[in-house]
């Protein structure tokens, strides 16, 4: 392993929480990331305003999240981990919230997958557990520094601090190769969530460890 990875790897699992100030950094690193990604390729509108949209999607996330104070990044800007706190909503709440990002969700995807969007996003509130646990919203990792770790080590580093709370965690995994770094950290499948024609959505959980909070 060269000194530049070794100092990437010690960065991912050494990460801080982000500020508002790095809202533009991190969008691109997710829309990098999940640019590709299965699910978000069934519900993101094709052709060249695709990379725009998902951008102001993950933008619009980490303006909703940030402040939770549970998004991890390296300092390098090379992983992150967008967490969302025991509680916090998952998205809109109430019809005028709904109506309000409306617009954000025509612009990620078109009003012709606009119909996926909704019934991918209705699918995962309907399985969305109701214990109270940390979720992972969404984990990244620039493309170009993929397999060498640092999903891996933000993932242990950031769950280290929920065991130590002694809460559950939840994700759900849009892309299969991601499933063994996932299982590997504890987690345990259960069955898809997608609606029909979509790409498996696999909800993951893993149970409480470490000190009750």
């Amino acid at each position: 392993m060269s000194e530049e990875q070794s100092r990437r790897l010690r960065a991912a699992a050494t990460p801080r929480r982000a500020t508002r100030d790095d809202t533009d950094r991190l969008a691109r690193l997710l829309t990098s990331a999940f640019l590709g990604d299965p699910v978000m390729d069934w519900i993101a509108r094709p052709g060249p305003k695709r990379a725009a949209g998902v951008s102001a999607f993950f933008t619009m996330l980490l303006q909703r999240a940030i402040p939770g104070g549970e998004v991890w990044m390296s300092e390098d800007g090379a992983a992150c981990a967008l967490w969302l706190p025991p509680g916090a909503p998952t998205g809109p709440r109430g019809f005028i919230q709904e109506l309000k990002s409306l617009p954000l969700f025509v612009k990620l995807c078109g009003f012709g997958r606009l119909s996926r969007g909704s019934a991918m996003s209705e699918a995962m509130r309907a399985a969305h557990p109701h214990d109270r646990h940390f979720y992972l919203f969404f984990i990244a990792v620039d493309p170009a520094l993929q397999g060498q770790g640092l999903g891996a080590a933000i993932l242990d580093a950031t769950l280290k601090r929920i065991d130590a709370a002694g809460q559950p965690a939840y994700l759900e995994n849009s892309n299969p190769r991601n499933a063994r770094l996932y299982e590997r950290a504890g987690f345990v499948a259960r069955p898809s969530i997608s609606p029909a024609d979509a790409p498996p959505l696999i909800p993951m959980w893993r149970n409480s460890r470490g000190a009750a909070a």
